[in-house]
């Protein structure tokens, strides 16, 4: 069979941008079988935070897999796990010392859910509008960020109940005003639909993903924490995708001024091997019946080897200042752009989790345009994705190992790709004084109390 061949016999459910066959990654680099090099700003979506095969890493998996390869969680102990414990409650707040590992993040966060209905003994799940936690069927029913991820998979589970995010830009409110706004709603979603007595868990991610890259502002996740302890609910960072230095700071939770009863990790955590994992209280793991929950890989010995050496890395190599000095280098130049082309409605972001959202002429979300600029970003070396319910965000993954240069070199390309694409809107053309104008993310009517 030849590669050919080999390609058309994948499922065709992994939807592709471009067909890119990649012989190796190397750093902030991947390197196509034709020859060509790209810059990785995709980064695995958020996997390779301490670059592609970074050599402390690779070390690490390597001497681990001559030890021990597998061995299973019920079954045994080894000192990789052990070790990545250790690793992980240097990292996070005290209280959260007790861990179960699994492979994926939307294990993850099923295994966040199941441990707040046991422990709570409540059965109901609040998440908030854009959502994303992953697609099995429970994390599929706590997403809300696109349709496209559950269509055709109706009914879905059950007790899970929908607030709405804090994204000022889609409300076209100030912060203020969307924090009050959304705090006032989850309030009456308590009263209305979900009661507080049945409600397990608020389930969030301090920044979402696949909703479009919006950071939660501190207020908001303050008001959130004060409303679960109010009212006996546990409150679970998804932190899959802002995890590992991805913000700027080791956990997105750092900057909102806010400690979770639950952490969900995965992604950043082992540097691309499969390995996701809770970090909890004790008190509340022990009121997890012992067999009520586990998995047949979840904390293999490779991926923990793997994991504790990007942990060591990450501190080691400084790579968490090195996110929010390149994210901050990243923002002010994508700000700069923006104020020569309109299409760019709004930069946002926390350190190395960057975005831009796409607006046509009309102010309204523009997909095509965030497709046509990562096609020609990708035509010039440069990978990059989007999201968000329209597809109309360019978001900006680069590895933490990222720097100032590739950044500028980044920034190069894509001003390129807008001066190429974006002659439908002219550069310094005024949108404000279009008569279309009509988006609601500038219009100054906010809520009233």
């Amino acid at each position: 069979m030849d590669l050919e061949q080999a390609r058309a016999s994948l499922a065709p459910v992994w939807g592709r941008s471009w067909t890119l066959h990649v012989e190796r990654g190397e750093g902030a680099y991947l390197f196509a079988d034709d020859g060509r090099r790209f810059l990785d700003f995709t980064c695995g979506i958020g996997v390779t935070n301490t670059g592609h095969c970074h050599p402390a890493v690779v070390a690490a998996a390597q001497a681990q897999v001559a030890r021990l390869i597998h061995g299973q969680a019920n079954i045994l102990y080894h000192d990789p796990m052990l070790r990545l414990v250790e690793a992980l409650q240097q990292v996070l707040p005290p209280t959260l010392d007790t861990f179960f590992f699994a492979n994926s993040g939307a294990e993850a966060v099923e295994a966040s859910v199941k441990l707040a209905r046991q422990a709570t003994r409540r059965t109901n799940i609040v998440v908030f509008a854009g959502s994303f936690h992953g697609r099995t069927v429970g994390a599929m029913s706590l997403t809300t960020s696109k349709t496209a991820y559950r269509a055709g998979y109706q009914p879905l589970m059950p007790g899970v109940f929908v607030a709405p995010f804090p994204y000022s830009f889609h409300y076209g409110w100030s912060e203020a005003e969307t924090v009050q706004f959304c705090l006032r709603e989850l309030e009456h979603l308590l009263h209305t639909q979900t009661a507080s007595e049945e409600t397990a868990a608020f389930l969030i991610e301090p920044v979402l993903g696949e909703g479009g890259y919006v950071p939660a502002p501190a207020a908001f996740m303050q008001g959130l924490r004060a409303i679960a302890d109010r009212h006996g609910i546990l409150l679970i960072a998804d932190e899959v995708q802002t995890g590992f230095g991805r913000t700027g700071s080791f956990w997105a939770m750092e900057q909102l001024g806010v400690e979770p009863d639950v952490v969900v990790m995965a992604k950043g955590l082992a540097s691309g091997f499969p390995l996701s994992g809770i970090a909890a209280r004790r008190e509340l793991m022990q009121k997890w019946p012992p067999n009520s929950h586990g998995g047949t890989y979840g904390g293999n010995a490779v991926a923990c080897a793997a994991a504790e050496a990007t942990i060591r890395v990450l501190r080691d190599e400084r790579l968490i200042a090195n996110s929010a000095a390149r994210g901050q280098q990243l923002i002010a130049g994508l700000r700069e752009l923006q104020g020569r082309y309109p299409g760019i409605g709004e930069v946002r972001g926390l350190g190395c989790m960057v975005a831009i959202e796409c607006v046509d002429a009309a102010g309204q979300p523009d997909g095509a345009l965030a497709k046509a600029l990562t096609q020609v970003c990708f035509d010039a070396g440069l990978l990059l994705l989007t999201c968000g319910a329209y597809g109309q965000v360019v978001r900006w993954i680069p590895p933490l190992i990222v720097t100032s240069e590739q950044i500028d070199e980044a920034l190069a390309i894509f001003g390129h790709a807008l001066a190429q694409i974006g002659e439908r809107v002219p550069p310094m053309y005024d949108v404000t004084q279009d008569p279309l104008y009509t988006i609601h993310a500038h219009d100054s009517t906010a809520p009233t109390t």
